[in-house]
């Protein structure tokens, strides 16, 4: 039924274009201003769950597709299109816009039509890079998305904003640059742009080597991966809720789908070279980062680390597939790894998020972060605190939530590549229960910890629809991870196929 729509590019565009409607609107809108921009961004998710319900699930050929010139004296194209591992993305964005509109509705009283609109420009930049098929157009989109980022910190962040600003782009535009290159390289022996090109590319072992490196530069910034990590927690630290929701659930996934659709399948042998690394890589940051969580008095700063070492897993899933099938002989197993890193994604991005939404609550009513601040909010914010205990939970891997799901995976597959892989993998279950559950003994149970916390109020009905609607996403993945796991199935396989694990 809309398989003949355009509806990448108004998943792309109506969100941006409205944004600028927002702008016009200025702060003299008022309400208005505010529907209009969650009226956008409702729009911009019921038009994305089309994606979803017309998704072809038995082959693994690009849907949705639009093409188009663009530039055509480098053979550059407006080429969109979809497969099973960017969809649960685009659903992933499309749905936690919604939320970040309706979260930032009473809190943010400066500027709120700029606060709104750069949200929604963040979204269409963001649905564009989990859609394109031209190396140039991910690279604009890849690239565009820093300035409403960087303008949410700097505007509507906290005391040392400009620093984590600075820190999160000068991060971010340098490991991009090296893509860039790489990018151009593989332009000039394909003669497009296009990505799909790119796929079909033979390529040297040492042509590959170093566009892997170019690639893994940008894309572990964006993870990140230990140890190009830091700026993550400044930026979380001064981020206003909004911007760390966004960032935690969409934007450091943008790094693992990266891997996905650039370093696997274009330089393959360059991936199975360097594999060890990466899976280097993603094990400290699952153990030796779960361990610095555990040390964290800020409650912001806990969960960003604890976003690192559960983005260690996504990666882990990705590059473990190369020692199952060299283990195995078979390929069954490293699907198992890759879909379960899928599903990490998609999962962080829901628990993260809401995460990060319970501390934006606590502190909209005492501007402090810090765990010692609060104790016994369970006493005045029943509701709250119920929330807060499944997120938590659900953070730390409890059976029948989403987070168990993609960890249980990666460990599964881990298991067929390397027991040592496993049991370091494995070590985050007790780690996340560790930080996560020390984080809600202090801040929620006891006795109510002072005068603050006996005077704080429960959560308003605004913010038991923003929770709510998170938990019902957590809990239906946690028990029926079915149709997510079909969705992306298919693409995994031919991905798996195209770089020839099947036959090693």
């Amino acid at each position: 039924m809309f398989a003949d729509w355009p509806l990448l590019s108004l998943l792309i565009w109506t969100p941006i274009i409205g944004a600028l409607l927002v702008l016009a609107s200025g702060e003299k809108g008022g309400v208005g201003t505010k529907r209009l921009a969650l009226s956008l961004s409702v729009i911009t998710f019921v038009l994305s769950i089309p994606l979803f319900s017309d998704f072809d699930r038995t082959t693994a050929q690009m849907q949705f597709v639009e093409l188009a010139p663009w530039i055509e004296a480098f053979n550059i194209n407006y080429h969109l299109g979809v497969d099973g591992i960017s969809v649960p993305l685009i659903l992933l964005t499309t749905f936690t816009t919604v939320l970040v509109i309706i979260a930032g509705w009473e809190v943010i009283k400066y500027r709120s039509s700029q606060y709104m609109a750069a949200f929604l420009i963040m979204e269409g930049l963001m649905n564009g890079v989990f859609s394109a098929l031209d190396g140039m157009l991910f690279y604009v989109f890849f690239e565009a998305m820093l300035i409403p980022m960087f303008l949410i910190i700097g505007i509507w962040g906290g005391e040392n904003r400009v620093y984590a600003t600075i820190k999160f782009f000068l991060y971010t535009f340098f490991g991009s640059i090296f893509m860039l290159v790489a990018l151009i390289y593989m332009y000039t022996q394909a003669g497009s742009f296009g990505i799909l090109e790119f796929h079909s590319l033979r390529l040297g072992h040492t042509e590959q080597i170093l566009i892997f490196l170019a690639f893994l530069a940008a894309f572990a910034i964006k993870v990140p991966m230990w140890p190009v990590h830091t700026w993550l927690p400044d930026a979380h630290v001064e981020a206003p809720t909004g911007g760390s929701v966004i960032l935690a659930a969409i934007l450091l996934k943008i790094g693992g789908y990266g891997f996905l659709r650039f370093s696997l399948p274009i330089t393959p042998d360059a991936s199975h070279t360097l594999d060890w690394l990466i899976i280097s890589m993603s094990l400290i940051a699952v153990v030796y980062i779960g361990f610095v969580a555990l040390a964290q008095q800020d409650m912001k700063k806990l969960i960003a680390y604890s976003s690192i070492a559960h983005m260690g897993f996504t990666t882990l899933g990705i590059f473990i597939v190369f020692s199952i099938v060299e283990n195995t002989g078979a390929s069954q197993g490293a699907a198992m790894g890759m879909e379960g890193g899928v599903v990490q994604m998609v999962s962080h991005g829901f628990i993260s998020g809401a995460l990060f939404l319970c501390v934006g609550v606590l502190y909209d009513r005492m501007h402090s972060r810090q765990i010692n601040d609060y104790g016994g909010v369970v006493n005045t914010m029943p509701v709250f605190a119920s929330f807060f205990v499944l997120f938590a939970l659900a953070n730390s891997g409890l059976p029948g939530t989403s987070g168990f799901v993609g960890e249980f995976m990666v460990i599964l597959a881990s298991f067929r590549a390397n027991f040592f892989y496993a049991l370091l993998a494995a070590s985050t279950l007790i780690l996340g229960a560790a930080y996560s559950l020390w984080m809600i003994k202090r801040v929620v149970f006891g006795d109510v910890g002072n005068d603050d916390v006996a005077a704080l109020q429960d959560v308003n009905r605004r913010e038991i629809i923003v929770l709510g609607a998170l938990a019902v996403v957590v809990l239906l993945i946690g028990v029926w991870p079915a149709p997510l796991i079909d969705l992306m199935h298919v693409s995994v396989e031919n991905l798996l196929q195209h770089i020839a694990l099947s036959k090693l």
